[in-house]
């Protein structure tokens, strides 16, 4: 059982799961979205002393910070316990732009060169991490959601400022991988 779980799944499995979870929350008037937890858990911690935008009943958001903590968990179990040795599987043409860039191809998940903990004293590790955390932040701020909020739950509903925000992490994504990695590295 252990080697069935912990081997890569098809996408479609993922695909199946989204779709219940969708509908599921569709039917109970829930959206889904994760950067509004940081809303509610500064709420919980008691925000609303400071901010008025913190205070409103946090607890009516309840479900959402326990699919955040099962996400958490379910993280940690599948690092830990149900990692696979098989290398991820990506084309020659990503792996002769990674070559390009000074990277190797991935033996796990990522690139070892940036996501190592030995490099994140690096320049570039610092600058990808320090920026891409401020723009992740000021950008889910800004948009209104995270990405999952809106091309999951937003796509979802049909809800237009969803898919021109989606469009915009497009068009981040592309500038990022065409533009800024090779400036960085």
């Amino acid at each position: 059982m252990h080697q069935f779980i912990s081997q890569p799944w098809p996408w479609y499995v993922s695909g199946l799961a989204i779709s219940a979870v969708m509908f599921l929350l569709v039917f109970f008037g829930k959206n889904f979205g994760f950067s509004s937890n940081f809303r509610h858990i500064c709420a919980a911690c008691g925000a609303s002393k400071y901010s008025k935008f913190f205070d409103y009943d946090w607890r009516s958001y309840m479900w959402s910070l326990v699919f955040l903590l099962g996400t958490v968990i379910g993280g940690f179990i599948a690092g830990n316990f149900l990692t696979s040795t098989e290398a991820v599987q990506i084309s020659e043409a990503t792996i002769q732009d990674l070559g390009e860039l000074g990277l190797a191809a991935p033996t796990g998940l990522q690139p070892t060169e940036i996501f190592d903990f030995n490099q994140v004293a690096t320049l570039p590790t610092l600058v990808l991490v320090v920026l891409g955390g401020f723009l992740v932040g000021f950008g889910t701020r800004w948009a209104g959601g995270c990405t999952s909020g809106h091309a999951i739950s937003g796509l979802s509903n049909l809800q237009l400022p969803s898919l021109i925000a989606v469009i915009g992490f497009f068009i981040g994504g592309l500038v990022t991988t065409f533009l800024l990695l090779p400036l960085i590295f």
